[in-house]
Parts: structure tokens; sequence; C-alpha cells
């Protein structure tokens, strides 16, 4: 089994334990800046990035996941793949801390809008064999920083946190010689690939622009 099928499959799992366990809830460990600096709680930039406020956006984010990961596994292998997964979700996690401190974020996108960079990355260091795979995954980028920079609720911090990180560790951890069979693994990707990263504020619907202003709440540990 490849690891983007286990990350898929450990995304899917988390999201039925948020249903069996009340339903999504910030105390699963949804991005929090006050609950991380203040409260010590870093556990929750990993955390948030396997939590998903609704089934159609988990969905979206693990085909998204299951169609881009499995080409950055091919062209960087296994452990490479892991390690550009991690660093963007720290990445993501860490720019949604410094642009959006006082907003809830969730879900997978900022990790996978890293692979997605990743990808320019990879086609960029193939030369002139890479051109195709770059023509491709441009334009996927560029609509969903569209829906990103568009739509309500969705944490812009997350997703250009994850797509820069993940291009400048593709463009460390790239080796060449894994390109002339792989050169053009990448056949497509749907137009809305990267589901947005839900950022939530009390109430549930405030836009994302009303939470960098919104006082911290009081949060009881979820260890309680």
């Amino acid at each position: 089994m490849s690891l983007t099928n286990v990350l898929v499959a450990v995304n899917v799992v988390a999201f039925v334990w948020e249903l069996a366990t009340g339903g999504p809830n910030v105390d699963h460990g949804y991005l929090y800046g006050p609950a991380v600096v203040q409260g010590g709680e870093w556990w929750r930039i990993v955390t948030a990035a396997f939590l998903h406020g609704s089934i159609v956006h988990v969905g979206l984010n693990m085909l998204a996941l299951y169609q881009v990961g499995n080409v950055v596994e091919v062209l960087f292998g296994k452990f490479r793949f892991l390690l550009l997964y991690a660093l963007a979700i720290a990445g993501s996690g860490f720019a949604v801390l410094y642009f959006s401190y006082n907003q809830y974020t969730l879900g997978a996108s900022g990790a996978i809008f890293g692979l997605f960079g990743a990808l320019v990355a990879a086609g960029l260091r193939m030369g002139a064999r890479g051109r195709a795979l770059v023509g491709q995954v441009i334009p996927v980028i560029l609509i969903n920083l569209v829906f990103t920079f568009s739509i309500p609720n969705i944490s812009a911090a997350a997703h250009v946190g994850g797509l820069i990180t993940g291009f400048l560790a593709g463009l460390l951890l790239f080796r060449a010689p894994r390109a002339p069979r792989y050169a053009y693994a990448y056949a497509g990707a749907p137009d809305e690939s990267a589901r947005e990263v839900e950022t939530i504020e009390q109430p549930p619907a405030a836009a994302p622009h009303e939470a960098e202003d919104a006082p911290p709440l009081e949060l009881r540990d979820p260890r309680e």
C-alpha cells in the first residue's frame, strides 16, 4: 500500500472518530493560536491537518490527496514524500499562527497545496522533460488560489504557507535520477483539487476576516 493511501485512510478514520465523539469540535485538536502559543499545545499543528469539518470537506480533500499524493510519492520516493508532507503541514501551520492567530483552522489542504508546490519544483528540476508537468499543475494551483481568496472561511495562510513550503522543500528533496522513468506520471487533476482548510470562529459562520480581531476565548484543557 502506498503512503498516500495510508494518509487517506488516517484522515478518514480521524473524521469517523470526530463523528463518533460528538462531531467536529475544537477540543479534538483544531489549530488555534492562543491554545498553541499560550497553552503550549503545539501538537495542534499536526492534529489539525487530519481533522475536517464536514463529509464534503474530507471527501474533496481526500480525492485531491489521492490524486496528487500518489504522483508525488512516485516522483520523490516514499521517504521524501513523507518528509514533504510533514514539512508542508508545519509550514502551513506556522503560517496560520503568524497570519491568522485567532482563527480555528482545520483540514489537510495546506499539506495538499504543499504537494502541488513540490510537483512544480520537480518539474522545474527536470528541465525540458518537466515542462508538461509544470504546465498541468500551475493552472490547478491558480484556480485553487482564486477559490482561496474569494470564498469566506478558507484559510489563505494555510494554503499559501503550505504551497511555498512544499515548493521550497521540493527543490531541495527532488532527485533527478527518478525523472526519466516518471517524467510524465502526472496526468491531470480536478479543477478544485485542494479543498479549503476550514477556518472556524464563534459563531461558526463568521468570515475569516472577522476572526482576525476576535478576542481570545477561554479554552478548557481537552485532557481534563
